[in-house]
């Protein structure tokens, strides 16, 4: 699969708790994204522990996609969102990729993809826990594979630099 260009995206999608920011990593087998997912997967740590995301049980997303964590799991009820309506979310939203083209489907078994998901420990609501982190890992894999965003845009944005969690001055 020689010249297939490793892919990075980020979406924010929702508000409050149940916001969704998923970045991705998506690389061919054999190259450097196949070491950070193995490493991932075998380095979990405190309130952290990657995994193999599924669309059910016993039946792996393709691309194989590693779920990372980004908040540490805080309660019974955060852990269960995380790996229950976030991890659905990004599934489908994985498969969502595949059926528009934004990942190849004649490339997904020499694929594999990050997803690193932020789900609050607030967050409550599975239902928009599931749909924000499905149209956020969409939108983030749409961004890499579109080289988004462009650079302009990049420079227009960085005029009036902000985040969900901090506006300056």
């Amino acid at each position: 699969m020689a010249g297939f260009v490793t892919q990075v995206g980020e979406a924010f999608v929702g508000e409050g708790s149940e916001a969704a920011h998923v970045n991705t990593v998506l690389g061919e087998k054999g190259g450097p994204v196949e070491n950070a997912w193995v490493t991932a997967l075998a380095t979990p740590r405190q309130g952290h522990a990657a995994f193999l995301t599924v669309v059910q049980p016993g039946v792996a997303t393709k691309p194989a996609t590693l779920f990372v964590n980004k908040a540490t799991l805080e309660s019974e009820s955060h852990s269960n969102l995380t790996w229950g309506a976030a991890q659905a979310g990004v599934a489908a939203g994985v498969a969502m990729a595949v059926i528009d083209g934004l990942v190849d489907p004649v490339l997904v078994d020499e694929l594999l993809l990050i997803a690193a998901v932020w789900v609050s420990p607030q967050a409550k609501a599975a239902e928009a826990v599931f749909s924000n982190n499905r149209e956020a890992t969409l939108i983030a894999l749409a961004a890499g594979a579109g080289n988004e965003p462009r650079l302009q845009d990049f420079l227009d944005a960085a005029k009036n630099p902000r985040n969900p969690f901090f506006t300056p001055r």
